[in-house]
């Protein structure tokens, strides 16, 4: 057996060595090796989305106060920058 830490992460991998535990091993049923793809494909798709999210947050929480700024600044009447930042 092998132990993996990983940086950044809470908790310790256990990975065992040798073909007895190998995913793609020769025999059983077909059912389970379909079973793990779905598996395989809803958890690339939920850390997909995740990361996504995180990063849409990131981009709206520093992009919102300059769009606003950008937006206000191409309308009619022009106003100059000070009015726009004023709270007046």
């Amino acid at each position: 057996m092998r132990i993996e830490k990983r940086e950044m992460a809470s908790k310790v991998l256990v990975k065992a060595k040798g073909k007895a535990g190998a995913k793609g091993s020769k025999g059983g049923s077909g059912g389970a090796n379909e079973s793990n793809r779905w598996t395989n494909t809803s958890k690339c798709v939920k850390d997909w989305s995740t990361w996504a999210i995180k990063k849409a947050k990131v981009v709206t929480h520093y992009g919102f106060i300059p769009l606003v700024i950008v937006i206000g600044m191409n309308s009619e009447p022009k106003p100059s920058i000070y009015q726009l930042l004023s709270p007046v």
